[in-house]
């Protein structure tokens, strides 16, 4: 949290996933923190409570106005209790950041199918349902923005190990953002989709060699490692009137890694 300000001043965010899955700041409890450091009042949904409360905790600390609501956003009876409890305790919604995503390994010869369907209903399906219960109530309050979290593995293939379900997943994200943001750009609702890169955070702490992280971060073009806050500051710019004019964009958020050639990060790589 490097700076104050009110860019979201008087906006309603719903933030899923806003937990952190492990020790650290994962993407959405830092979208959190800086929604409601910049002005919103921001519903913390996470399916496991007190992984909210922590976010919760270190937004009233610094004066901000937030409140945690348990959900499994892959089930439509949530999403809609969801919205209704947005609606009913700050009346409107303007921000949607759907940021709930777990990882998928194998390829399409050795994955298990129980995996592929529950990526695609975690990281795919999830969008679709929180989309649905919440446009109608930002068109009654005059429009909004909702924001995707997707992957660069959603453009390219992932890096260092096979995972499609997940890239499955990711571009399916992807092809969702355009379509909504074409279907309800007339409701005044602005559709777009964040692509991280290589970032290190609690979901890949854990499975993360310290040889692989540094490789990781030596592989894109400005050799720095990403965190949650640089894709969380992304997610303030399209969450506010700063991006009017932005709908239907895919935000790569990942030192340039996608400008690159594997050739061409060779020498940064030896």
């Amino acid at each position: 949290m490097q700076s104050t300000g009110a860019r979201l001043e008087g906006k309603v965010a719903i933030v899923t996933g806003a937990g952190s899955s492990g020790p650290g700041v994962g993407t959405g409890k830092a979208a959190s923190l800086l929604f409601a450091q910049q002005g919103a009042s921001v519903v913390l949904v996470d399916r496991v409570a007190r992984h909210a409360e922590e976010t919760l905790a270190s937004i009233r600390e610094a004066g901000g106005e937030a409140s945690v609501f348990e959900a499994d956003v892959t089930k439509t009876d949530d999403c809609r209790r969801m919205v209704e409890a947005t609606l009913d305790r700050y009346g409107g919604l303007q921000v949607l950041f759907n940021n709930v995503g777990i990882l998928g390994h194998g390829s399409v010869v050795d994955v298990n199918e129980e995996d592929w369907d529950r990526v695609l209903e975690v990281n795919l399906k999830s969008v679709m349902l929180t989309s649905k219960h919440a446009i109608p109530g930002m068109i009654r309050g005059g429009g909004g923005s909702i924001i995707n979290v997707s992957s660069t593995a959603g453009l390219r293939a992932s890096s260092g190990s096979t995972g499609v379900p997940y890239s499955a997943s990711k571009g399916g994200v992807i092809a969702l953002t355009t379509s909504m943001a074409v279907t309800h750009g007339r409701d005044n609702i602005r559709v777009n989709c964040i692509a991280p890169g290589s970032i290190y955070t609690p979901m890949v702490a854990g499975d993360m060699s310290e040889e692989r992280r540094d490789l990781r971060r030596r592989s894109a073009p400005l050799g720095t490692e990403g965190t949650a806050w640089g894709i969380a500051w992304a997610a303030v710019f399209l969450a506010s009137d700063e991006s009017r004019w932005v709908s239907g964009v895919t935000l790569p958020v990942d030192a340039g890694l996608l400008a690159t050639t594997p050739l061409s990060m060779l020498p940064h790589l030896r």
